[in-house]
């Protein structure tokens, strides 16, 4: 590895499974940094742990960048600390432009809605033209069809995301009161190797959404995306966000959750839990609506109901959301914040301070 590494790199290492690379990396003279993408705002006895473990390692990168100031490591000395946002690249596959044709054309090439579309394609990271053409899996009754509103969560089969609660929480709260559907994504759990729960929680969510009256069942729909070709899987994704009425994130605990910040890049009205980096994304009331308690599945309802029923509100939050997203969460905002993070390491004498 280290023989990859010019004299005038800079070696910048992401998540605690990279820390143990500092001290080696280190011993090349190059300056090194260390992202930490995950954290807690409330540290415990079982984090502080975890810092104690880690420590050793991450003291010899130069700096460590964190998403957030309140998961910042106070055994850290401020100096060798810096505060950096994640950020959502436009160009990308989940997030470039696709028009209401095309990102019909994708959802009926997926199998994830009937009807009439364009081409299902997208533009992929080399600039090259990608076709989707893998279909998802689904546990649902029928198919959604284009006239179809749908209400989306899109999360891994994660306890913490709650799937459980969004499905209840909708089926007690919104379907009764809407005609809206919903759309619970995630990926092929036999594709994910590191979350060995996955399927305990798909097939919990499933034989909940199984145990539905008939007709709230069949507008509960759940999704195994396809991860065979991950910028197809994107592009699978960018069409579901674009398409839905309201995008949800119900979570019970975040990092940060950049899902809301792809969502609202794409206009989306957007109700979440406000935990982690997810309220510093989404101004109440202005740029999206919050959730204070996530188990409170009555005010997830309502908060959607709203959305679902007043459009001005809708495109107004939509328009602020997109808005917001332009000014803190893209990429050129990160690039600036690095450049700014690197430059006094690559200038002489000056990295140790």
């Amino acid at each position: 590895m280290t023989s990859r590494i010019g004299p005038r790199d800079v070696v910048i290492l992401h998540d605690p499974q990279t820390a143990g690379l500092a001290p080696m990396l280190a011993d090349t003279g190059n300056p090194v940094i260390w992202r930490c993408h995950v954290g807690v705002d409330h540290p415990n006895e079982l984090t502080r742990s975890a810092w104690r473990f880690l420590e050793p390692f991450a003291h010899r990168a130069d700096r460590i960048v964190f998403s957030r100031r309140q998961l910042a490591w106070d055994v850290i000395d401020p100096a060798r600390r810096a505060i950096i946002a994640p950020s959502i690249d436009p160009l990308a596959p989940k997030n470039q432009d696709l028009g209401s044709g095309v990102a019909a054309g994708i959802l009926n090439a997926a199998g994830l809605r009937q009807g009439s579309g364009g081409q299902p394609v997208f533009e992929r990271l080399d600039g090259s033209r990608g076709r989707v053409q893998s279909r998802a899996a689904l546990c649902e009754d029928a198919p959604l069809t284009r006239a179809d509103r749908y209400v989306l969560q899109v999360s891994r089969w994660d306890a913490l995301k709650d799937p459980l609660g969004v499905i209840e929480g909708f089926a007690a709260h919104v379907a009764p009161a809407t005609d809206a559907h919903l759309v619970y994504a995630g990926p092929d759990v036999t594709a994910v190797s590191d979350d060995p729960e996955g399927a305990d929680v798909l097939l919990a969510a499933c034989q909940r959404r199984a145990a539905l009256p008939d007709g709230i069942r069949e507008r509960v729909h759940l999704a195994l995306l396809p991860m065979d070709d991950l910028q197809e899987n994107a592009a699978v994704v960018n069409a579901l966000q674009r398409t839905a009425a309201v995008v949800v994130q119900k979570s019970l605990a975040e990092g940060f959750g950049l899902t809301v910040a792809e969502a609202m890049w794409k206009a989306r009205p957007v109700v979440a839990s406000n935990i982690g980096g997810i309220g510093d994304q989404i101004e109440h009331r202005r740029s999206g609506l919050l959730l204070d308690d996530p188990a409170d599945l009555g005010s997830y309802g309502a908060a959607v109901r709203v959305l679902l029923e007043d459009g001005a509100l809708t495109a107004s939050l939509g328009r602020a959301a997109r808005e917001r997203v332009r000014e803190r969460f893209l990429g050129t905002h990160s690039l600036i914040d690095y450049l700014a993070l690197i430059e006094p390491l690559i200038r002489p004498g000056e990295r140790a301070a």
